[in-house]
């Protein structure tokens, strides 16, 4: 597997020093932000890219994939963006977010994300570049693996592919339902997201009783069982990228960490990661 580094929280660092500091952590790439608020803005891409690119290399790095808001192949900036990767040599791009509208829209959402997805595959297939779904828990579609299954099942994987996160999908189905979800999306697992979650008190006055909210914590913390993780993956024959997402700011992590902070954790989780995975192969 090759460790990348989700650039989102040392977007304030100067490109070099962003470089140094992921190269020191002992990644062997970046999975770029390339999206609205991001490392990259789409509108920036042809100026900004190249930059990227070239501070990459010669910190010794690769760009591994790009993380993009990309939900239509029509949207404004969508096809420079493919082009762009294809151009660069980056295989893999993560989609954006299709948020659930509530009760009564999931069948007429998923068709429509379908629809979408179809389009997306043309350019995927015209830029020989894998555009992946990414997992996320929530309010979001799909929410967990299973239903990424159902998603993507009529797609070649080498266009559409799943993005898997065990940690989110860990918060959706606790138990086995991740693993299940692993074993069916198998043939089509193209990336890999790290992050870990725990269960905290909230408040919603709503239910009448206890809330709770799943927010980030370090690997060592959390709920997912990382050793068994990797050994799923090493049965599915996964040896791809694998993204870290130390994503310790704001509200939902269990601590807002500064920059620096958050780079010593990334360091203490790389730790914990480099046994888990030894389960890996």
């Amino acid at each position: 597997m090759k460790l990348l580094m989700f650039t989102k929280h040392l977007q304030e660092l100067p490109l070099d020093e962003m470089v140094e500091v992921v190269k020191g952590l002992g990644f062997q790439g970046l999975d770029l932000t390339v999206r609205p608020g991001g490392s990259v803005l789409p509108e920036s891409v042809k100026a900004d890219l190249p930059r990227f690119a070239k501070a990459a290399s010669e910190g010794g790095l690769e760009i591994g994939m790009f993380s993009t808001g990309i939900t239509a192949a029509e949207e404004p900036h969508a096809e420079g963006i493919f082009r762009a990767a294809s151009e660069l040599g980056v295989r893999f791009l993560k989609l954006g977010y299709f948020r659930y509208e509530g009760f009564g829209s999931a069948a007429r959402q998923f068709e429509a994300a379908r629809g979408r997805l179809t389009g997306i595959a043309a350019l995927a297939r015209r830029y020989g570049v894998t555009a992946c779904v990414h997992t996320h828990s929530g309010d979001f579609i799909p929410p967990g693996g299973g239903l990424l299954y159902v998603l993507l099942r009529d797609f070649d994987p080498a266009e559409i592919g799943a993005y898997v996160d065990p940690g989110h999908m860990t918060v959706e189905g606790g138990f086995s339902g991740w693993k299940m979800a692993l074993d069916l999306l198998a043939p089509q697992i193209k990336l890999v997201a790290i992050k870990d979650f725990q269960w905290f008190e909230a408040s919603d006055p709503r239910l009448g009783k206890k809330a709770w909210a799943a927010k980030l914590v370090p690997l060592t913390e959390g709920i997912v069982r990382w050793p068994e993780v990797f050994s799923c993956f090493r049965s599915a024959g996964y040896d791809g990228y694998v993204s870290v997402h130390s994503e310790y700011q704001g509200a939902h992590s269990w601590r807002d960490l500064t920059v620096r902070e958050l780079i010593e954790q990334t360091r203490v989780d790389l730790d914990y990661l480099r046994i888990a995975s030894t389960f890996f192969g």
